[in-house]
């Protein structure tokens, strides 16, 4: 099993939906470093270079994480962890925006592996990174 960073981006001090994807991982086999709240990109990026992590989940209730996570894939890439997958989750912009906007947003233009609805099973989530995990293994 892998290594995940998890916190709740920037400005958020809601941790009810990271803390119940930590209890998954966990359950899972997972080793999970717990940031809590109010986590800045470089928090993120300091906590998976010293636990050699295989993935970040950050995770956003405010709707502020289009602003507050914008240069953590930059940031990884820039300490030399490209290779870290990254996750995000919960309600992620202000408003709703069709879904596709807000892939569009993370996943293409922020560098974001994958990123989740508020309502999107923990199974999923857990089965996507198993199956994430697997081809950058392989990829190695």
């Amino acid at each position: 099993m892998g290594t995940v960073v998890t916190g709740a981006a920037g400005d958020d001090v809601h941790v009810i939906g990271i803390r119940l994807v930590e209890m998954g991982l966990r359950h899972a086999g997972h080793d999970v470093v717990s940031l809590g709240a109010l986590v800045a990109p470089a928090e993120f990026v300091d906590a998976a270079r010293e636990s050699k992590a295989d993935a970040v989940f950050a995770s956003s209730l405010n709707g502020h994480a289009q602003f507050s996570l914008a240069g953590l894939r930059d940031a990884l890439v820039e300490a030399g962890m490209g290779h870290v997958l990254l996750y995000g989750g919960g309600q992620l912009t202000i408003g709703r925006p069709p879904w596709e906007e807000v892939v569009a947003l993370f996943v293409d233009r922020l560098g974001f592996d994958r990123i989740y609805d508020s309502d999107v099973p923990i199974e999923q989530v857990l089965s996507d990174l198993e199956q994430d995990l697997a081809l950058r293994g392989e990829s190695r």
